[in-house]
């Protein structure tokens, strides 16, 4: 009896074990059924974003050729496309042309790519390349400099476009990044005043415009396939009187994403509750320095002042630390340029520099004799007087400059004498700044006839050497040692350049990514989360 109960309760206690194994199975089998089930339904909520919020202030025309408005000529981008288009870092790459060649000093020629439609389902063809350049060469368009130089336009044929140049013009392809329209969609109307909604070859096609609303829908034609995956259905573009509307309507979470080069953004929507991205912009300020001068033709002096200089401090005082501080004019994120380097601002260098110069401190001012002359370094600054913040600029850096026994008087003149200046090169300083172009091209500072009244032999041959070099690597070296000649002599100073800034809803999520030329990278895998 004793030997059966024992055995019965083995059994008992097996039965048992057997049972609680398969419950332990079953129960994490099922947690890990719906964990499967939840992570599904949480990607599938994370990674749809079917409709997207942006918005346009003081609206003029859809028509991305004659707007005057730069948040229609950042939405354009998603609806109409180039020849050649720009990577983040100012790369050029092909879009609608597949290749494109420089056949002489002033001819190209490219091939354009095959089964491209419109968005509605016409063949896309060298006559629309034709038709769009020649509207932008007869209306005020703000891409009008970019073909202002070519003279033929010609159709080789249905896929190929040949373009003849008035002169050679330094890497050119960075021209034909303009927006191409479609000849047929505009046969019978006024470019100018028409109503018609335009067509383009891009991932959205506009599909209504009201009086409050600009509606886009995905491209079911378009011919990019990843792109033509995006997660985006469509995008609702709303319609304002004022900029600062826009700003109140994104802050109060009406608006998923907005993008802006004024510096007062922050004044309209704060500081929290929204993701925001800063990159630096074209807009470069300046010191020009007219190496004709007896004085400022030596390279000591130029590199004295420079020195001499805080930016930190002008940017911080003046711009409430809303600029970037530069050093080169290609330091805006542009792929052959990629030393970053800081302020060189430094005191004493001031004095080391003249001083192994020959230069002498007298009566708290730079002297040197040379040629039976006493050279004294005290300049002239000259700025244009209804540019309040260069006023301000020009008297800090005469403020910095004087303890350091650099004198500097500042002249504001008008825009007339402005212009007259910079036409003439009749200054001994002067602060001015330029819109850099994509372009890397460096003939406006260091070529025939720049503003600083600069020479120097090696850099005009590196500049006519890479006119015609294609291979990145190489191209990048030619720049770097243009680079180094340019920081080494100082014919200018880079002193700041603005700030451009996306701002988007912090339920947006995704690698949103952008630059001066383009805010909508990557907009394909976007998504709310």
């Amino acid at each position: 009896m004793k030997r059966n109960g024992i055995k019965y309760i083995i059994f008992i206690v097996i039965i048992g074990f057997i049972f609680g194994m398969a419950f332990l199975f079953y129960t994490n089998s099922s947690k890990k059924h719906e964990n499967t089930i939840a992570e599904t339904e949480k990607k599938e909520e994370i990674t749809m974003l079917k409709d997207m919020r942006l918005g346009i202030a003081e609206y003029d025309t859809m028509n991305p050729i004659i707007s005057k408005n730069k948040n229609i000529q950042s939405i354009a981008k998603l609806i109409f496309e180039p020849l050649l288009t720009l990577t983040e870092d100012y790369k050029i790459e092909n879009c609608l042309a597949k290749e494109w060649s420089k056949t002489g000093d002033n001819t190209y020629v490219l091939k354009l790519q095959e089964g491209i439609v419109w968005q509605d389902g016409t063949e896309f063809t060298a006559s629309d390349v034709k038709f769009t350049i020649e509207q932008i060469q007869q209306v005020d368009s703000i891409y009008t400099p970019q073909v202002a130089d070519i003279t033929s336009v010609e159709v080789v044929d249905v896929m190929t476009i040949k373009l003849t140049l008035s002169k050679e013009i330094p890497f050119f392809e960075y021209q034909l990044t303009f927006p191409i329209l479609s000849q047929k969609n505009w046969e019978g109307e006024d470019f100018m005043t028409s109503t018609k909604i335009p067509m383009g070859t891009g991932m959205y096609k506009i599909a209504d415009i009201t009086a409050g609303n600009i509606y886009l829908e995905k491209n079911q034609n378009y011919w990019q396939k990843e792109e033509k995956n995006s997660k985006i259905e469509s995008i609702a573009i709303h319609r304002y009187e004022k900029v600062g509307e826009l700003y109140n309507d994104f802050k109060l979470g009406n608006i998923d994403f907005i993008h802006t080069d004024s510096d007062i953004l922050e004044d309209y929507i704060g500081t929290l509750g929204y993701h925001k991205k800063e990159y630096k912009g074209r807009a470069l300020d300046f010191l020009a320095i007219n190496c004709q001068n007896q004085a400022l033709s030596q390279k000591e002096v130029r590199q004295a002042i420079q020195y001499g200089i805080d930016k930190t401090g002008i940017i911080n005082t003046i711009f409430q630390n809303k600029y970037e501080s530069s050093n080169f004019p290609l330091d805006f994120g542009q792929y052959l340029y990629t030393e970053e380097k800081e302020s060189v601002y430094d005191t004493a260098k001031v004095k080391q520099v003249l001083e192994e110069n020959g230069w002498t401190l007298q009566s708290k001012v730079w002297q040197k004799r040379e040629n039976r002359t006493t050279l004294r370094l005290s300049f002239t600054l000259t700025v244009l007087e209804t540019n309040e913040k260069r006023v301000q600029v020009a008297e800090a850096i005469r403020d910095s400059l004087e303890p350091l026994g650099i004198k500097l008087t500042v002249r504001k003149v008008s825009e007339k004498e402005y212009q007259n200046i910079l036409e003439k090169k009749n200054y001994e300083l002067l602060l001015t700044g330029i819109y850099s172009s994509f372009s890397p091209d460096l003939t406006y500072f260091l070529g025939e006839g720049n503003l600083a009244g600069y020479r120097n032999e090696t850099a005009l041959q590196l500049l006519q050497e890479i006119n015609d070099i294609t291979e990145q690597n190489l191209l990048q070296q030619k720049i770097q040692e243009l680079a180094n000649i340019y920081l080494e002599d100082v014919p200018y100073i880079c002193l700041y350049r603005n700030k451009e800034t996306t701002a988007y809803n912090q339920k947006l999520a995704g690698n949103v990514a952008g630059n001066c030329y383009n805010i909508f990278y990557h907009i394909e895998d976007w998504y709310r989360q």
